[in-house]
């Protein structure tokens, strides 16, 4: 059984799946408690992993995230940097290139994924 701080406790003997969002809530405010902790210790760290564990499969279940196109990603991190078409054109080599991508009438190609992802600094598998 991993020794754990009572302050961290969840008031059960053992984390357990999460069954309603009182009880996601609760993991969630734990493991915020935790990684702000400057120097967790070991048996913190793995507490920690198993209460990410759980939350992601509760999220998993009952928060999904729909999948995004390739053009939805791009617009997004477009958005998220505050960019225009004319920002990109030194990636896709002109601005009417650009466009022609935003306006699903040109394919993203493999260069400008990996210049993209780059730019980004995301994987390139958010682009297929």
């Amino acid at each position: 059984m991993i020794q754990i701080p009572e302050k961290y406790a969840l008031g059960v003997s053992s984390p357990m799946p999460i069954t309603s969002e009182r009880q996601h809530e609760l993991y969630l405010s734990v493991l915020d408690k935790l990684a702000s902790k400057d120097n967790p210790s070991a048996e913190e760290e793995k507490y920690a992993q198993v209460l990410m564990t759980l939350i992601e499969a509760y999220e998993e279940e009952h928060h999904p995230v729909p999948d995004a196109s390739p053009l939805e990603v791009l617009r997004a991190l477009m958005d998220a940097h505050d960019l225009r078409e004319k920002d990109l054109a030194p990636i896709f080599g002109s601005e009417s290139i650009v466009s022609e991508v935003l306006h699903r009438k040109r394919e993203l190609n493999k260069s400008h994924i990996e210049k993209l992802s780059k730019r980004f600094h995301v994987s390139p598998a958010v682009f297929f």
